[in-house]
């Protein structure tokens, strides 16, 4: 008996041996996907949990345990309601002060500044997270903060950027968070102009497949828009047909709506033009002439890129260049 405990005892420590480098390798990729700390448990947070060596850790920096609630304070807060926004923004404050010189609560800051509408001051705390960690931004949650505010700031391009680098990296997150990421992004890639067409093509296909009541009527409607303009024009009047019924602009107006055309605000004038198109004549040009001058006040390069696309639907319509009827 004694032989065959001992037996089990060399097996069970062989296949630890085995084990151990593939269990290393999955953290190693699961870290590398983009799980990154939105727990609230950043790098330096690692040893926090009772063992011996949170023991040394805490003997080196006595402030740690405080620090590390704080962080994780602050990121279970951003995980609820926007009314929890600023009690997040001031342990973040806290945090940073309590361990200076860390990347996690300048990020933490910009994300709870982001969502009290603070979109200078959210950009303004997240450049200065970066500065301190070139990977302070890689968590997926940190991304999305980071496209928004670039985005509501007219940074289009660089949101675009911040944006490729976010949709693969979506895995762990909701399926609604998800169809946020996919249709953000298209209608970012949409602004920045032909350049982006194709990449605003392929997240809104992505989106569809996530999106769900309000969220996927503007999916398919950006989508629609997209093709359009890309020039497959017959796809985009049957993804319309199939799937969009009646006059979209009370759906537009509903929060969740809101929340997702926040980052290509002109974009909503596009989407209402052309699904109203074969409905509402009237309101499509009036809609297509607002497009034409928000277009012109969006100081972006590849902002006026679809100029001649709304002005080919006006003519459409029996309008003039500037959106006036024409006799």
């Amino acid at each position: 008996m004694r032989a065959v405990r001992y037996g089990l005892s060399v097996i069970a420590r062989l296949v630890g041996i085995v084990l151990a480098p593939l269990a290393v390798a999955q953290v190693a990729f699961a870290q590398a996907a983009g799980g990154g700390w939105s727990s609230g448990r950043p790098p330096e947070c690692a040893f926090e949990g009772g063992s011996a060596a949170n023991v040394w850790e805490r003997a080196k920096s006595p402030d740690l345990r405080r620090y590390c609630d704080l962080v994780a304070s602050a990121a279970s807060k951003l995980a609820g309601t926007a009314a929890m926004a600023q009690a997040a923004l001031a342990a973040a404050l806290e945090a940073d002060g309590v361990l200076p010189g860390q990347a996690a609560p300048l990020v933490l800051e910009g994300r709870a500044l982001a969502a009290l509408g603070q979109v200078d001051a959210a950009l303004a705390a997240l450049q200065s997270g970066r500065s301190r960690d070139s990977a302070a931004l890689d968590d997926p949650l940190a991304l999305h903060a980071w496209g928004r505010v670039l985005a509501r700031t007219g940074h289009f391009s660089e949101a675009l950027g911040a944006y490729r680098a976010l949709l693969p990296r979506t895995a762990a997150l909701s399926s609604s968070e998800r169809a946020a990421c996919a249709i953000e992004a298209g209608l970012v890639a949409m602004t920045v102009g032909p350049e982006g067409i194709d990449d605003a093509v392929a997240a809104l296909r992505e989106a569809l497949r996530e999106a769900q009541d309000d969220a996927a009527t503007v999916a398919v409607s950006a989508l629609a828009v997209a093709l359009d303009r890309r020039g497959d024009v017959s796809e985009a009047r049957a993804l319309l047909s199939d799937h969009v019924r009646g006059d979209p602009r009370a759906t537009f107006e509903g929060a969740r709506a809101r929340d997702l055309l926040v980052v290509a605000p002109n974009e909503e004038n596009a989407l209402v033009a052309f699904v109203l198109e074969g409905a509402d004549a009237a309101g499509a040009r009036d809609a297509w002439t607002r497009y034409l001058a928000g277009a012109g006040a969006v100081a972006v390069a590849g902002a006026k890129s679809w100029d001649a696309h709304a002005r080919a639907h006006l003519a459409a319509l029996g309008a003039g260049p500037a959106g006036r009827r024409s006799r």
